[in-house]
């Protein structure tokens, strides 16, 4: 499915500007990384200020924690990705689907953009009955 970038500077759903999150993928990438090497992970990046004033941002938000080595800063992720995804999911879901799951995942099948292969297909029928044998 393509994704839909936020104009400049606007939050999205999950409260995060468009280079916030792409931060937050580079560094998910990357692992540890100085303000530089996560500069050179983006497409169009801003300036290196610009990635430092927003790494200061993710830091105060919780997301980020970072390191000295010698004069550098080494920056990462303090939240799982799987966790932010959650997150971010739930604003998703909140926002647009009224906390309804079964029209969030009626929206992306319906979708003609996404590329759902036979084995996700299979997976979610097993997570759905899965879900129906336990009781949710």
């Amino acid at each position: 499915m393509s994704r839909k970038k936020s104009p400049k500077g606007e939050k999205a759903e999950d409260g995060h500007s468009r280079r916030e999150r792409e931060i937050m993928a580079a560094l998910y990438k990357l692992g540890r990384a100085s303000a530089a090497q996560i500069q050179a992970e983006i497409p169009d990046p801003p300036s290196y200020t610009a990635i430092r004033t927003l790494l200061t941002i993710l830091e105060k938000k919780g997301h980020v924690r970072h390191t000295s080595d010698g004069t550098r800063y080494l920056y990462e992720p303090r939240v799982a990705r799987g966790e932010m995804g959650r997150r971010a999911f739930a604003g998703l879901l909140k926002t647009f689907y009224d906390n309804s799951v079964s029209d969030a995942v009626a929206a992306m099948l319906s979708d003609e953009e996404a590329q759902i292969s036979r084995e996700e297909l299979d997976r979610l029928a097993k997570l759905i009955a899965k879900a129906k044998a336990d009781g949710k």
